[in-house]
């Protein structure tokens, strides 16, 4: 089903499919309103608790990768967006405010934002803005070491794309950051603290209205959406800062990464020898993998142990398409995402004291990468893309033999928080089960006391014939069904 809405000249236009349910209720704020709680807690906790060690029960990269595409549709921003056109500091948000933040993680040390691929515009404007001065073509790609005459080209490309959009003014021949987005990003920190300070812990108005000029506007889950990625960018920001590890665990994966790109890719590169048909043959996923090996082979793989650590960038990474060595391809549309931001593992932490066949099951972990111990473990390649030969630099650590602290410190914590005496944590983190289960709880709780509501007003005499038609056909079907059934 098609939406029509207004356009901006006032002509009827039809937009993608969206469901009703979605339109008149915002039917997924609660689920979003729940992720961005968790990574602001986080946030907080970081700048207010001086913690050192941040446990996540989500996968670090998947959050990110998924908050990014949540927020990508900015033909949709305009209708979408209560935040935008919100005035902090005196200026209001626009779109190219919310389009520069979204890619906003930095590290000079680690090189981020990569000066390739789809990342190269944001190097490029972020450059400028630490330069503070105008500088030539040669100059900004000597700064960002980008060569090669495929690579300038496409780096003025980009150049003249963010003239044209305002972010970079020109001069004759020298590219200068506009004075308007400088301060985007601290515009932005300022509406994520603002915005979650008056959800969580505001008093009087509703929390769920912010006020643009004299009226007030309803939060949408694209506006929640917003604010949980900036929200995390801002915490990678001060985990950096004030070197907070971050780790995040995830228990059910089906990620088949690590057999289907790193293992083929690695065996290509006589990084490590692999057995190309045997590989074909193994179970499907990494976990399943990595659980097999662990059953047949427990004599040899004692419990707890971990595979290396390999850049989250693998996951879109594949061997090259053109079969050559010291080369790579995207695996999807030939895009490989940010490297040298998550560095992920797996691991298995228990077993039985009985059988030692009995074990846990392997979990996915990733974590926060740090330029203090991570920046030489870099593997090079090449990749081929939009007309240019890019370098791509990734994490790896290839075997056991390379040391690897940060892993170390995680397994002996991960190994010392687990509790035997109770089955569901066999294996995994005993505090994210308890945090779990208060949160379970406590959505329980409200969910009743949304329900109560809503059918109190279902049933109140002056609602009941549009509630009727809020409802649809298959709604109202599965009610009359369900009523016969009891």
């Amino acid at each position: 089903q098609s939406v029509m809405h207004l356009g901006p000249a006032g002509e009827l236009t039809v937009t993608s499919p969206l469901t009703e349910q979605a339109i008149v209720d915002n039917s997924t704020i609660a689920g979003w309103i729940m992720t961005f709680s968790e990574l602001y807690l986080a946030y907080r906790m970081v700048l207010d608790e001086d913690v050192k060690i941040l446990l996540l029960d989500r996968s670090l990269s998947a959050t990110l990768n998924s908050l990014t595409t949540d927020t990508s549709r900015r033909s949709r921003w305009e209708e979408e967006l209560s935040i935008l056109g919100l005035e902090i500091d005196g200026l209001r948000l626009d779109k190219n405010d919310l389009a520069y933040a979204r890619h906003h993680i930095v590290n000079e040390a680690l090189g981020l934002p990569p000066p390739r691929g789809d990342y190269l515009r944001y190097a490029l404007v972020l450059y400028l803005q630490r330069s503070r001065k105008a500088m030539s073509l040669q100059e900004i790609c000597e700064g960002l070491g980008i060569l090669g005459s495929d690579r300038v080209r496409r780096a003025e490309v980009y150049l003249e794309k963010s003239v044209k959009e305002g972010y970079i003014r020109k001069t004759g021949n020298l590219y200068e950051a506009s004075q308007r987005y400088i301060g985007t990003w601290d515009r932005i920190r300022k509406l994520v603290d603002g915005i979650g300070t008056q959800l969580f812990e505001g008093k009087g108005c509703n929390p769920m209205k912010i006020r643009k000029g004299e009226n007030y506007e309803w939060l949408t889950t694209r506006d929640v959406a917003f604010l949980s990625l900036f929200c995390f960018q801002a915490l990678i920001e001060e985990s950096w800062r004030r070197k907070v590890l971050i780790i995040g665990i995830t228990k059910d994966t089906t990620a088949t990464d690590f057999k289907a790109h790193l293992a083929p890719l690695c065996g290509n590169e006589g990084i490590w020898p692999v057995d190309a048909e045997g590989l074909r043959a193994v179970p499907s996923t990494d976990r399943m993998l990595l659980q097999a090996m662990s059953v047949f082979a427990y004599e040899q793989i004692p419990v707890p142990w971990s595979l290396i650590e390999y850049d989250t960038a693998f996951q879109t990474i594949v061997p090259d398409f053109k079969g050559r060595k010291g080369y790579i391809s995207g695996g999807r549309r030939n895009r490989i995402s940010r490297e040298r931001l998550f560095l992920k593992s797996y691991v298995q932490l228990d077993q039985s004291a009985r059988d030692p066949r009995l074990r846990s099951n392997v979990l996915l972990i990733d974590r926060l990468a740090f330029p203090d111990y991570d920046a030489d473990k870099v593997v090079h390649f090449k990749q081929e893309y939009g007309g240019a030969e890019e370098p791509v630099d990734v994490l790896l650590y290839p075997d056991r033999d390379v040391t690897n602290e940060i892993q170390n410190l995680v397994m002996v914590l991960l190994s010392s928080m687990g509790a035997r005496s109770i089955p569901e944590v066999f294996g995994h983190n005993k505090p994210l089960f308890i945090a779990d289960k208060i949160a379970k709880a406590q959505r329980r709780k409200f969910s009743g006391i949304i329900e109560g509501t809503a059918l109190w007003l279902m049933n109140s005499p002056r609602l009941r014939s549009f509630c009727f038609y809020m409802n649809t056909f298959r709604e109202r079907r599965e009610e009359v069904e369900y009523a016969r059934r009891r």
